[in-house]
């Protein structure tokens, strides 16, 4: 009976460990990705910035061409 319980303490051991490992790996590749832009968001903080007025069309045009090209 005493080796059936330290077999069960292993197994739940191992178990515990996998679960740290796969919990900061997890939170490693969260950290660690940065959010990809598309252009997404920029074309629309230009749009903005060209509905406010703060840009003239001939920026805009420009502005939004350099986007494109990326």
């Amino acid at each position: 009976m005493m080796w059936g319980s330290w077999g069960w303490y292993w197994v739940w051991m191992a178990g515990f460990w996998i679960v740290v490992l796969v919990a900061v790996a997890w939170v490693v590749v969260r950290l660690g990705s940065s959010p990809t832009d598309d252009g997404s968001r920029s074309r629309q903080i230009l749009d903005e910035r060209f509905a406010r007025g703060e840009i003239t069309e001939d920026e805009y045009r420009r502005k939004r061409d350099t986007l494109v090209e990326r």
